[in-house]
């Protein structure tokens, strides 16, 4: 009976999740003539009602540890990708971003063509290294803006307690621009599985790393560190 009763919740956070984010996207597009930032922290307020609606609805809430490891200035995060929850919760907890993402995202109507005006950098995933120099050159332009890029190293949603080799755009771009790396372990994966309706009910875990310089060094020894910390950190979760 439980099961079911949140599983029902479950679904009505669902429906809400494509009204809200509907509802916003429409709001986005109407103000996209606002500066960035404007329109970055209408994006900050999207993610927070969904937040709300998650605890509210589901019961799954989420406590963040590291927060002191943010740097000033704009740097790199590289978050593990279990679940759907870390799009949504990135934008709450970190400071102003610009976000790496597939291009097929862009296509979504309503939905995708707002999530334009908030400047990411869609990439073709086929594409190679034209994909890569796409993420290096628009990044560089990014961070120059004073705002951080998120991206997610894995390329793709994992299942828990599993990964895969991490792209090098990400690495390649904080080593020529001279940042730094935030890796970011969770354990959203548990409770908001990347398939199927139910969202358990409790406490996400987000563990923020200290910062990993960058500057010159190989984008494959920078992934070596930044994986190994996330790896690492994730086993505590069980």
């Amino acid at each position: 009976m439980h099961y079911v009763f949140q599983l029902a919740r479950s679904i009505v956070f669902t429906t809400l999740f494509f009204a809200v984010t509907t509802f916003y996207a429409v709001v986005l597009m109407l103000v996209c003539w606002a500066p960035i930032r404007q329109r970055q922290a209408l994006a900050k307020t999207w993610g927070r009602v969904l937040l709300w609606l998650l605890d509210k609805l589901c019961g799954l809430t989420h406590q963040v540890t590291g927060m002191e490891h943010l740097p000033p200035g704009a740097h790199i995060s590289m978050w593990k990708h279990s679940s759907s929850w870390e799009t949504i919760a990135q934008v709450v907890i970190f400071p102003p971003q610009h976000w790496v993402l597939k291009r097929e995202i862009m296509w979504i109507p309503v939905v995708g063509w707002a999530i334009n005006f908030l400047q990411p950098i869609p990439i073709n995933r086929s594409a190679g290294t034209s994909a890569v120099n796409k993420i290096v050159g628009e990044g560089k332009r990014r961070l120059a803006s004073g705002a951080w890029v998120v991206i997610f190293p894995e390329g793709t949603r994992m299942p828990v307690n599993e990964t895969r080799k991490y792209g090098v755009s990400g690495a390649l771009l904080a080593s020529r621009a001279g940042c730094k790396v935030i890796p970011v372990a969770h354990n959203a994966g548990y409770f908001w599985p990347r398939r199927g309706l139910l969202k358990r009910p409790g406490v996400i875990q987000v563990i923020i790393g200290p910062p990993i310089e960058a500057a010159g060094r190989d984008p494959r020894s920078i992934n070596s560190d930044v994986q190994q910390w996330i790896d690492t950190t994730q086993k505590q979760f069980g």
